[in-house]
């Protein structure tokens, strides 16, 4: 007796610490979790930029062209120190990038989209006009032969704002040097005269620095840095659209969804304790599992959370709710059917199980060919729910389950009626 005694208290004790360590993680950490996952254009605003790709007379547009279009754009967005931003290709040959926070609308537009295309030149024509126009014969350098670690500063001497530039090869700078020793380069920054220098020295060690013309401002050099350091675009891309997200309506949506969120968990815990009592409890602690599990894989894997993936998410609670009472129903089906209450639950859990998998897999499916061939928020919402799916079915499923048959076999609470199944019906 004392050793069946044994077995039963600590069956129960497993089943209080299982619920202890949920409820004791979820409070602790949770809140801490939840401000480490980034928030998307929807609920943090931003702006929403829609870039078509122009192809061109020597380079139509490729799947590998748009792909290495896509690669350019990231990294001019990593070089706004963007926090993970949104970039997808749409209708095959447009670009939309999503950056969610404050930003220069004007100057992260002008970043994405537009090439720094810097020549050097030895010789350049000034037409009647007034325009200047480089000899193209005497081309001596591009933006191509640069290494990628152009940075603005300031020269000591005279104050002015400068960029640096660094050759990939310094030879090549001696060569242009010794060459034009005493003499003008013409550096053109996309088909203007940015400036004009004299070379004063022959340089060796590849270094130059450039200044003047629309240089006049710290911010216009940094611009130029970056675009430098980013490359060139293998295609020219032309500005769609360009639209602002205010994060006042980010915030209100967030805070809207959250609110029908908490209200929907509070009535459906609510609901399972009522109708299932203990059972119900089990259910509700796995529920708490399942959204504290959510927002560890979220944050883990720096999942950016939209809007529909938050409804995805409160989607995924109702499964796994759905899968709870899938369960307790066929408990029922089997004490209906005069089997003992231990038997009912054993055979009630398993046979459940097939019919949750089953109607899980089939939804997880619908998820990823969503996420296939979905763009944009279609994505955002499939990943919610195919993270959703996983989750419930660890949590909800899985974790409820033995839970169940741990407190049943401990035969502490022994009245069916206390798991929904039947007043003042016993244990056989």
């Amino acid at each position: 007796m004392k050793r069946v005694s044994k077995h039963k208290w600590g069956r129960f004790t497993a089943v209080v610490v299982i619920a202890l360590v949920i409820l004791g993680l979820t409070s602790t950490t949770s809140l801490r979790l939840w401000k480490t996952i980034p928030l998307g254009l929807d609920l943090k605003g931003g702006i929403e930029l829609l870039y078509q790709i122009q192809p061109t007379k020597d380079n139509p547009v490729t799947s590998t062209g748009v792909s290495a279009a896509v690669q350019a754009v990231e990294t001019r967005v990593n070089a706004l120190g963007v926090s993970s931003p949104t970039i997808a290709v749409e209708n095959g040959t447009q670009i939309r990038v999503d950056l969610a926070g404050a930003f220069n609308q004007q100057q992260a537009e002008q970043m994405i989209g537009k090439t720094a295309d810097l020549r050097m030149y030895g010789q350049a024509i000034q037409e009647k006009n007034g325009q200047w126009q480089p000899v193209a014969s005497t081309l001596l350098a591009t933006g191509k032969d640069l290494q990628s670690n152009s940075q603005w500063t300031t020269d000591p001497n005279t104050g002015q704002n400068v960029v640096t530039l660094d050759f990939k090869n310094p030879q090549q700078w001696y060569n242009i040097t010794k060459q034009y020793l005493t003499k003008p380069i013409y550096v053109f920054l996309n088909g203007q005269l940015l400036t004009d220098p004299v070379i004063q020295q022959v340089m060796s060690d590849g270094r130059s620095e450039i200044s003047g013309g629309s240089l006049n401002t710290s911010q216009a050099c940094i611009t130029l840095a970056k675009q430098l350091n980013a490359g060139a675009l293998p295609y020219p891309l032309q500005l769609v659209s360009s639209t602002n997200v205010g994060p006042t309506l980010g915030i209100a949506s967030l805070k809207a969804t959250m609110w029908a969120g908490l209200a929907a968990i509070i009535l459906i815990f609510l609901f399972m304790l009522t109708l299932y009592r203990v059972a119900g409890l089990i259910a509700d602690l796995s529920l708490v599992a399942y959204l504290y599990l959510v927002l560890v894989v979220f944050a883990g894997l720096h999942v950016v959370l939209t809007l529909p993936g938050l409804a995805a998410l409160v989607l995924g609670v109702g499964m796994a709710v759905d899968a709870n009472i899938i369960t307790y129903e066929r408990i029922k089906d089997e004490m209906h059917n005069g089997k003992s209450f231990m038997s009912s639950v054993i055979a009630g859990t398993q046979r459940a199980l097939r019919t949750i998998i089953d109607s899980n897999s089939t939804t997880f499916i619908a998820g990823a060919v969503m996420y296939w061939f979905g763009q944009g928020d279609i994505r955002g919402f499939a990943i919610a729910l195919m993270i959703s799916i996983i989750s419930s079915l660890l949590t909800a499923v899985m974790m409820g389950r033995l839970m169940l048959l741990l407190l049943t076999r401990s035969n502490v609470v022994n009245r069916p009626w206390w798991f929904g199944i039947g007043k003042g019906v016993m244990v056989k």
